[in-house]
């Protein structure tokens, strides 16, 4: 029989309205449980909950015990050990709630007021090592899809109380969890505002993985160069932190988003600390360097070969002559073919099972290439070009710019073709000047303009930690330096000293 709204003298409200609102939005589902703990019609409990949102486990060992008598549900918060818990009447927080995991207890089922107890199942995959970012020494720490075990990871490397976590929500359908971390006292409050601002105003209904996060918020959505940094590595979010960068953390993503970013950041590696700033600096400038063999030098074989032989050297270009001399394509549909089978090789590698796509990226490559020379469909040296170029595009430790010189290279070749040196000469300054206009959170993303002293410490080189004193000026932080004090590199002890 149905009840008008009243109230009890526990202070408890009654409404059948409300609570039929959400119990009737989730009966339609078969995984949604109601039902009463007692075999009396009048005494209390009624639960609710989603079987397959909770844990069985916490729910009869820690919560159905303490469920019994007649106790009211202040006095039940007050014994049930669990620690997130809250007593509400609120409808659309009991739904959201219950969505997320909680289960509601009523005392009797047309109740206003719920205990709201978090009994989420919470099982996901344990702490691994990065597989995108995978490095020989170092740390070997990647985060998961968890976005509390995310925080934690941070916390570790950071315990400290001025980090600051906010927590939001972004999606209409989704309402996916987003956490924004930075350091109180160094990260810039106009980059603080500016990815809060931009979260709060995405208005698309699913966010299935931060890189959904990434691409809204950024300045220039067309742009192929990213503008954030997608790492899954814990000490390159702590090493952004104290830099004064802001991180934003999503949950069900193991990549976290760092912001504001510079285009030189696409090839610093976090194991770059681990070694001599000596070898630190090669790797860097060979990873510069690969940049443009992977995006220019099938485009300039292109280039040299239809319009420019006379820049080859004499001895090179008998070879040259004679390993295109049965090949019935000219170096463009060649150069294209080639590309495009590389391409479909390493994609096929991604969507296959791991042990089929790994014997399929290296037999296959080798075998097809060598079966594409042999049936004079290409030139040799033209394999070796596109190999050197695709070993190339993978030296950037940042997964989605190695991404950006793969695709880059092909708009470069069409040039080529059509325009000889002339066309690469174009792509490679209208790149410059697009690179130019970009910006990341309204800072500027080359780098090398403005001309900032910053970036010499730990930017385009390494210098040694003793050197590296001050915070990157390109992301205005509130503290200036790194250091505390005036540090001094000890004195080497030698034989003389007693």
């Amino acid at each position: 029989m149905k009840r008008k709204s009243s109230r009890n003298s526990d202070g408890i409200g009654n409404s059948h309205s409300i609570h039929q609102n959400w119990v009737e939005t989730f009966s339609d589902s078969n995984d949604f449980v109601h039902y009463h703990t007692s075999s009396i019609d009048n005494h209390p409990f009624w639960v609710s909950y989603f079987r397959t949102l909770i844990s069985s486990d916490i729910l009869h060992k820690d919560v159905l015990p303490y469920i019994q008598g007649r106790l009211s549900l202040i006095e039940l918060k007050d014994i049930i050990p669990i620690q997130e818990m809250i007593i509400t009447s609120d409808s659309d927080e009991i739904i959201q709630s219950i969505m997320n995991g909680y289960m509601a207890i009523q005392l009797h089922p047309h109740d206003e007021d719920c205990l709201l107890v978090n009994i989420a199942n919470s099982k996901f995959r344990d702490v691994g090592i990065p597989t995108l970012e995978a490095s020989a020494i170092g740390p070997q720490i990647g985060f998961i899809e968890e976005l509390d075990t995310n925080i934690n990871l941070i916390r570790k490397r950071l315990p400290i109380p001025d980090l600051i976590v906010k927590e939001m929500t972004a999606g209409n359908l989704s309402k996916t969890k987003v956490a924004v971390l930075y350091v109180k006292g160094i990260a810039d409050p106009e980059n603080i505002n500016t990815v809060i601002q931009r979260i709060t105003d995405i208005q698309y209904e699913h966010i299935q993985d931060s890189s959904y996060i990434s691409a809204m918020i950024e300045d220039n959505s067309n742009s192929l160069f990213p503008q954030s940094i997608s790492t899954e590595r814990s000490d390159r979010v702590a090493a952004g932190l104290t830099e004064g960068k802001v991180i934003i953390a999503v949950d069900g993503s193991p990549n976290l988003i760092i912001l504001p970013v510079t285009f030189m950041e696409s090839f610093i590696a976090m194991e770059d600390y681990n070694y001599s700033w000596i070898i630190s600096n090669f790797f860097r400038i060979l990873r510069f360097a690969s940049l443009f063999i992977s995006a220019f030098v099938t485009p300039m074989y292109v280039a040299i070969m239809t319009y420019h032989y006379e820049l080859i050297p004499a001895r090179l270009l008998e070879p040259l002559v004679g390993s295109r001399a049965t090949v019935p394509f000219p170096p463009f549909l060649e150069a294209l073919f080639l590309e495009l089978m590389i391409e479909m090789v390493k994609e096929a590698g991604i969507r296959l099972p791991l042990k089929i796509g790994q014997s399929l990226g290296v037999v296959g490559g080798i075998v097809i290439g060598q079966a594409v020379v042999e049936a004079g469909l290409t030139s040799n040296v033209l394999l070796i070009i596109v190999g050197l170029g695709t070993l190339a595009s993978y030296t950037s430790p940042v997964y989605k710019f190695s991404n950006t010189i793969r695709f880059i290279k092909f708009p470069i070749i069409f040039l080529a073709a059509w325009l000889g040196l002339f066309g690469v000469y174009l792509s490679l300054i209208y790149t410059l000047i697009h690179i130019l206009r970009l910006t990341s959170l309204g800072r500027p993303y080359l780098s090398n303009y403005p001309m900032r002293r910053t970036a010499f410490q730990d930017l385009w080189i390494r210098l040694p930690f003793s050197m590296q004193k001050d915070n990157p000026q390109n992301l205005r932080p509130q503290k200036k330096k790194k250091v505390s004090g005036n540090q001094k590199n000890p004195e080497p002890l030698n034989d003389f000293y007693e």
